[in-house]
Order: C-alpha cells, then sequence, then structure tokens
C-alpha cells in the first residue's frame, strides 16, 4: 500500500517501546492506570516523527512523516 511505498525504515523497538511509554504518561497524567488508543493516538507523532525515514519518492512527493502517521493511525483499527 501507500505507507509501504513511502517507508523506508519504520520504528525500532525502541520506537515501539517509547510510544508505550509516553502513552502510559498521558494516561497517568489524566489519573487513569490504563491507556486508551486515544492515548497511544495522542503521543504517535511526537514519539514516531523523528524515528520513521520516509523514501526519496516519498520525499520528492512531499509527504511529511506526520502524514505517514496520520496515514498509519487511520489504518491500523482501533479495539
Amino acid at each position: 500500500g501507500e505507507l509501504a511505498q513511502w517507508i523506508e525504515f519504520g520504528a525500532s523497538p525502541r520506537g515501539t517501546i517509547a510510544l508505550d511509554q509516553a502513552a502510559r504518561a498521558v494516561a497517568w497524567l489524566d489519573g487513569r492506570q490504563w491507556v486508551t488508543p486515544e492515548d497511544v493516538q495522542s503521543v504517535a507523532h511526537d514519539a514516531l516523527r523523528h524515528r520513521l525515514i520516509l523514501t526519496f519518492d516519498a520525499q520528492a512527493q512531499g509527504i511529511t512523516t506526520d502524514r505517514a502517521i496520520d496515514r498509519l493511525l487511520e489504518q491500523v483499527p482501533v479495539p
């Protein structure tokens, strides 16, 4: 799909750990001991923006990492 054409290198395991920790922090700051999909979505850009490497074609088309993350969030089903 589109994302496969845009992303040269995805987030490493450390990236997913950072996403998890940031979402947990948002939940904690909101007074909850559980993480919601909205918590993950709210930190996804900050946690992943600098961890994705776009393809040359994506960069040439003006695709940004934020746009790629937006598309990723749209495509991942929310429980």
